[in-house]
């Protein structure tokens, strides 16, 4: 079972990895982008980190209902409400419950990303976070570690995408050979979701 705990270690195992890669997610960004990706989810995924330490929620949802909060308030551009949404969305799918299963933490996920799809529009192959998203829902039934190695699948398999979403598709065949942001980024929090295990 999954308690408030494990999902303080995972938000919190995200912002060292999100400062870790950010010059990474900002070069990414800077061709197809505002180049501003990986210092804005920076910004955000710190102060997510030094809200939970302020503060201690008591239930798995709570803790990524507060994440939520956090990215929507301080990261700007689209990422901000689109990370918000995800998490916020995902911690109220999972309700009060002091701890969740697997399978319930699967289905929450889902929802998250379902509501990130109608806010941002984008569907499979647009050559967004929903391509490392969607996948990495898909496997999390088996294991983490394969949800892991499907979204960085995902991620890396825009590459040859046009972006049909967001800033990128402005550029229209200009975005072909370049790997999403929004995708990498994605494909990092769900490694976490390993870190946060300890497997």
């Amino acid at each position: 079972m999954l308690d408030a705990d494990f999902f303080r270690r995972w938000m919190t195992a995200t912002a060292v990895s999100v400062d870790r890669e950010a010059e990474r997610l900002t070069a990414l960004d800077s061709p197809i982008g505002d180049a501003d990706h990986g210092s804005n989810l920076q910004r955000g995924f710190r102060a997510v980190a030094n809200a939970l330490e302020q503060e201690a929620p008591g239930t798995p949802g709570a803790v990524l209902i507060l994440a939520g909060r956090q990215l929507i308030s301080t990261v700007g551009g689209a990422s901000g409400p689109l990370y918000g949404t995800l998490l916020r969305r995902t911690g109220k799918a999972l309700g009060d419950a002091p701890e969740v299963g697997e399978k319930e933490f699967a289905d929450a996920l889902r929802a998250g990303v379902e509501a990130v799809m109608q806010l941002g529009g984008a569907a499979p192959g647009d050559k967004t976070m929903i391509d490392a998203l969607l996948p990495a829902v898909d496997a999390l039934g088996e294991s983490f570690a394969a949800a892991r190695t499907a979204a960085e699948q995902g991620a890396e398999a825009t590459t040859p995408l046009q972006a049909r979403k967001g800033r990128a598709s402005y550029l229209g065949e200009r975005s072909i050979g370049h790997q999403d942001p929004g995708a990498t980024s994605a494909s990092l929090l769900i490694a976490e979701l390993v870190e946060a295990a300890g497997e």
